[in-house]
């Protein structure tokens, strides 16, 4: 039987290796970035600054995911798990943050000590790993990522949504696709498939920020 990609060298070490590198060395750069994108959420709707919420992770281990605070105070409580379009939540610093993936990069800390990779399936809703059958399994076989396959495809996710039962329509037309393209990377994942998913996520988010910051799209 043909080994998985997803037991292969790369995944079980290679890979984990070049995620404490590159990490440790992009935290030693950002901790300025860190402080003072910390300090404009606070100045605007005051502490905490993080946002954390439990995710399915590696092995079926859940693990809470790490992010700017991007909307109101316990947000969770006052809407459901997917950001609609306009969505009321979000605060003005958090939509700039949003719009340019900047709430994104605490996750760097997460990918050095292990709870994520750089490159890997986005994390997922606990509810909705918990329902993984078949070939969806193989998702929690590979370290979930701050960016794949479903990141490029799906970077305008509230667009997609639309402004009114946003879980309704992520689990309609999103959800099935998104597992798709998860299982895609567990099947194929390798250097070649994540430096590829690298360059288009840079890609993806220079041209979506340039369109937000400098031609005043989605605002």
């Amino acid at each position: 039987m043909k080994r998985k990609a997803y037991d292969g060298v790369y995944n079980k070490f290679i890979k984990r290796g070049l995620d404490i590198v590159i990490t440790g060395i992009a935290l030693l750069i950002l901790w300025p970035l860190y402080l003072i994108l910390s300090l404009v959420i606070v100045m605007e709707d005051g502490f905490p600054v993080f946002y954390k919420a439990d995710r399915g992770g590696y092995k079926n281990k859940t693990f809470r995911i790490c992010k700017f605070r991007t909307m109101i105070k316990n947000a969770d409580k006052v809407g459901g798990g997917t950001t609609a379009l306009n969505d009321p939540r979000i605060t003005k610093v958090g939509n700039v943050l949003r719009k340019t993936k900047l709430d994104e990069i605490p996750q760097l800390g997460q990918v050095f000590i292990g709870k994520m990779s750089l490159i890997g399936p986005r994390p997922e809703l606990v509810r909705y790993t918990n329902q993984y059958e078949g070939e969806e399994k193989d998702i929690l076989k590979v370290r979930p990522g701050i960016t794949d396959f479903s990141s490029v495809e799906f970077i305008n996710l509230d667009e997609i949504v639309g402004g009114e039962n946003a879980d309704e329509m992520y689990e309609k037309y999103v959800l099935k696709k998104k597992n798709q393209l998860r299982i895609k990377y567990a099947h194929e994942v390798s250097f070649k498939t994540d430096v590829s998913i690298l360059f288009r996520t840079l890609g993806a988010v220079l041209h979506k920020s340039f369109g937000f910051l400098f031609r005043n799209e989605h605002r």
